[in-house]
Formats: structure tokens, C-alpha cells, sequence
């Protein structure tokens, strides 16, 4: 049986809630959808570590964040980095786990006052397939999912990163301590996220 088509006037009224992004951030990335699936890319020492952290605590001002650091775990980089943005002010809704499977991550996302927010560093290193990926997203369409991927030569790493890329609302990709959006909501015209701006200037002035 072929599914519905709605019409023009139908689609409009659907309520579909935006991430409520301000300043810097809806300047350089738009409102895209709450629930919107994001994939983050960018180049070895291109800022994209401190970046996903920036986000992680921008986020945790909207709802509660997991952060997956199955690359890194939690080293001293990561403390670090930690201590760099101050991420104790926002541990009542930040956590942090280092070996979850796909599996489990389904179960702590069917607990009561389960995270918003699930950021999967990296996607390479989960060792995630693509199918399964969808199914977990399709399995819980009220969370959000950001994925961080590696790169080779300029592409996400991977044939599953390329179709994972392709599927994610949000496409982010860090080039010079600058995260600039490639998906299907971008904010103003020529913009982007300046990760660290002394870098930045270093980066960019000798270009």
C-alpha cells in the first residue's frame, strides 16, 4: 500500500521543534531541528576536539549530554580539556563513559531521564556498521546523536562515515580552528564558528 502524501499546507503545519541555538552559534549554524542527527569532521589539529567540547556545553544549557569517549577515554588530553572550558559547571548534566556497545548505549537511552544529547567520539572507533547506526537513530527519534568522525584525505574515513555524512541534517567540518556548516541548515551567509581565535589567526593569515 503506498504511503500518504501530504500537501504543502499539511507539511506546514507540522510542529517540529528547533534547537534553540543562540548567538555565535545560530549565526554559524542555523536552527535545525532538536532532534536533528549532526556529523562532525575535520582534519588532526584542525580544533575539532575543542569544538566538540565547546558544543557539548553549549548543549548542556538545552538538556542533559553523553558523551562517548571511545578514542580517547580518559586520558590526560581529555582532563585537560575538561579544565579548559570548565565543564564542572555543567557536571549535573554531563557524563561521560568509555566502553559502551551499541547495545548498551540502547539501554541507557530506555532509561527514565535518559540524556538528550549523545555525542559518539569517534564514530571509527565505536566500529559501528551503518545499518545498525540507523536503527539506533530510528529507535529514538526524541535524542539527538552527534557523530564525530576522522578523516582521510579531506573524507570522512570509511565507507559507513560517508553514509552516516549523507544521513545527518547537520554536517560540520573544522578547518583551521573555524567549524563551518555543509548541511542542510546553515545560518548567515559566510559564516562559521570560530573554535579558538588566536589559532585561527595564526592558521588563516598564512594562507
Amino acid at each position: 500500500m503506498a504511503k500518504r502524501a501530504y500537501s504543502p499546507k499539511e507539511i506546514a503545519a507540522i510542529h517540529i521543534k528547533e534547537l534553540p541555538l543562540q548567538g555565535k552559534w545560530e549565526a554559524a549554524f542555523g536552527c535545525p531541528g532538536l532532534y536533528e542527527t549532526w556529523f562532525i569532521a575535520g582534519a588532526s589539529a584542525s580544533g575539532k576536539s575543542s569544538f566538540v567540547m565547546q558544543f557539548a556545553k553549549m548543549l548542556c544549557g538545552i538538556g542533559s549530554v553523553l558523551y562517548l569517549a571511545l578514542e580517547e577515554g580518559v586520558g590526560l588530553s581529555f582532563q585537560q580539556r575538561l579544565k579548559r572550558f570548565k565543564m564542572d559547571e555543567v557536571q549535573g548534566r554531563f557524563r561521560v563513559v568509555v566502553d559502551d556497545s551499541i547495545e548498551a548505549l540502547k539501554e541507557r537511552l530506555k532509561r527514565p531521564k535518559s540524556p538528550s544529547f549523545v555525542i559518539v567520539d569517534s564514530f571509527q572507533y565505536a566500529g559501528w556498521d551503518y545499518a545498525s547506526t540507523k536503527e539506533l537513530i530510528e529507535e529514538f527519534p526524541r535524542k539527538s546523536f552527534i557523530f564525530i568522525s576522522q578523516e582521510y584525505k579531506g573524507q570522512p574515513m570509511g565507507k559507513a562515515a560517508v553514509r552516516l555524512r549523507y544521513l545527518s541534517g547537520v554536517k560540520i567540518r573544522t578547518i583551521g580552528y573555524r567549524a563551518y556548516c555543509e548541511g542542510r541548515f546553515v545560518g548567515e551567509a559566510a559564516s562559521y564558528y570560530t573554535i579558538w581565535e588566536d589559532g585561527a589567526i595564526r592558521v588563516w593569515n598564512n594562507l
